[in-house]
């Protein structure tokens, strides 16, 4: 099979940004038109989170879908969508504190210690900090790539965390958050059973030559 031409990874790239950057469009037109409800602040909080932790999932969703679709391209794209996912939650989070608390830093830490769903918030961005800081392909020369990799599967916590502090922050329908949780869990799954694949034959090894 020909490898896709420059031009074509150009253009899917500038899909995936696209793709990426449509729902902060969305919201900047739903607050433009006047369309963000009753309460247009926390509105605009909670999609910036909703969206950081969607973005999250697709990140984890990748490698399955390439391996079950045989597109080992998708791989490519998967840094780009975590950082757009850090990216959202740090919105998240800057809107939460510069429009809602007007950076009453005393109310945060407030908030952190005496509410769990800010705790569990808090938590899981500050674990995405280093996943975003060392994204780039000059640390993983750095810390080799299987120190790198060990890094990087604290995303299965930060999506852990991200879910739980949906939930949390959910007063009525807790159904956009449990189905998070479904799909997390079934991301996971996927993982464990692909990790128990690969050590079967390991172990028979082992046992074949014990004997």
């Amino acid at each position: 099979m020909a490898r896709p031409s420059k031009t074509q990874d150009n253009l899917v790239y500038a899909g995936v940004w696209l793709a990426c950057f449509a729902p902060l469009l969305w919201l900047a037109w739903r607050g433009f038109s006047g369309d963000l409800g009753a309460n247009p602040i926390e509105t605009l909080i909670r999609q910036l989170g909703v969206w950081g932790l969607r973005l999250l999932l697709v990140g984890l969703a990748i490698t399955p879908a390439a391996r079950l679709l045989k597109k080992p391209r998708l791989v490519c794209f998967r840094r780009t969508i975590g950082l757009f996912a850090f990216a959202y939650i740090a919105l998240h989070l800057c809107s939460y504190i510069g429009v809602d608390l007007f950076f009453d830093w005393g109310q945060l830490w407030k908030d952190i210690l005496k509410r769990p769903f800010i705790t569990l918030g808090m938590a899981g961005f500050l674990l995405l900090i280093p996943l975003a800081v060392t994204s780039t392909n000059g640390w993983v020369i750095r810390m080799g790539r299987a120190a790198w990799q060990r890094l990087h599967r604290l995303v299965y916590v930060v999506v852990a965390l991200g879910v739980a502090h949906y939930y949390l922050l959910v007063k009525a329908d807790h159904r956009p958050p449990l189905v998070y949780g479904a799909v997390f869990l079934l991301l996971m799954g996927w993982r464990v059973w692909e990790a128990r694949k690969k050590m079967l034959p390991r172990m028979a090894g082992e046992l074949s030559q014990s004997d």
